[in-house]
This record gives structure tokens, sequence and C-alpha cells, in this order.
């Protein structure tokens, strides 16, 4: 946000969460102008939106993390006493760790393992201060830290306009730097692939 910050010539607030619990507080009447999703369809799901404005934006991919670098695969994890994930009711990273974990036939063997973050974020940090051994969450979080990238289908993360937004203009040009050049560059630099 620091280095999208300098190239905006306005302020950017902005609030970090999980993608379904920040679409709930849209939907209820939160004052935000733009949403950032790493899940497209919950745009598409929603009436909260201008449809014109909705763009993907880039791909993200999950990473795993374990403080002391000791685990390198998904078959790792079945040594570990607590593994974190976001919580797959409302995270787009949760739902992609689970589904990744099911298809290496890990999700029943790991399941009373998982420990449930609110936000890919929180999983993140429940490795980070020791509170679980490792971590399943974005590569964005990870890619500079000793996370290993997870192969798999990227989440397509989208961006759109609020309906309520009281600035759509300085909305839309937030959107429109990430999608040029030098937005996608910052993204890269930040564990994202681009959008093709």
């Amino acid at each position: 946000m620091q280095e999208l910050q300098k190239n905006q010539s306005f302020r950017i607030k902005s609030s970090v969460g999980s993608s379904g619990q920040l679409l709930r507080q849209i939907e209820n009447g939160a004052p935000f102008d733009l949403f950032l999703s790493a899940d497209e369809s919950l745009i598409a799901s929603s009436s909260a939106f201008r449809p014109e404005t909705v763009r993907v934006y880039a791909f993200g991919r999950l990473g795993l993390y374990s403080k002391k670098r000791r685990v390198r695969t998904l078959a790792d994890l079945r040594d570990l006493k607590r593994v974190a994930i976001a919580n797959p009711a409302f995270a787009p990273y949760g739902r992609a760790a689970r589904q990744a974990l099911e298809e290496a036939g890990l999700w029943r063997e790991l399941q009373s393992r998982i420990v449930l973050g609110e936000s890919v974020r929180q999983a993140f940090q429940f490795a980070e201060t020791g509170n679980a051994d490792a971590a399943l969450c974005s590569w964005s979080l990870v890619h500079d830290k000793g996370g290993v990238p997870i192969r798999g289908p990227g989440l397509r993360q989208a961006g759109a306009v609020t309906k309520s937004s009281k600035r759509p203009e300085a909305a839309k040009a937030v959107l429109d730097f990430l999608r040029s050049k030098p937005g996608q560059e910052l993204l890269t630099r930040h564990g994202l692939i681009p959008n093709p």
C-alpha cells in the first residue's frame, strides 16, 4: 500500500481483511470506494459494485510457510501439531488451502490440527508467532520470507468500484494503475502473478 500510495496524487486509506468479511461490510453500507478481492467470483455475486468497473488485476497462488523453514511440501504437514489456514467460509485463500489439502489427500488427516485464521494474514501471523507450526496462505505474504510456492490454479484477483463510492474516479484510477505496466510490476514484486 505504501508503494501504491506513491503513485497516486490523492491519499489512500485502506482496510485489510478477508474478502468475504470486507464484502459483507460493503453490502452493509461501509463507506469503501474500491474493493480489491482475492476472488473475482465474490464481486460477480454481489450487486454492490459498478459492473463496468470490474477488472482482474492479478493472479494469486498459495504459499507454504514455517518459521523454522523445515516444511517444504504439503506432505511435510503430516508431522506438525498445528497448521494455520484462513477460514474457508470467508477467505478465498482459505478455500484454496482446503482444496489443495483435499487434492493431496491430507484434509481428513490434518483437519483436527487445522487452526483457522480470520484472514490469510492472520493465518500467516499464527505461524510467524509460533501459534502454529506452519501456514498455508498466500504466496504474496511469504515469497520474501522463505516460503514455498504451491502449485495449482491461481486465484483470479479482481477489483471493482462500489456503487456507493463518493470518489469513483479516484477509485477507478487506483484500479487502472494496478493494471498498468508499473502497477503490474509492483504486484509482481510483492508475489502476485501479473494479469496477462
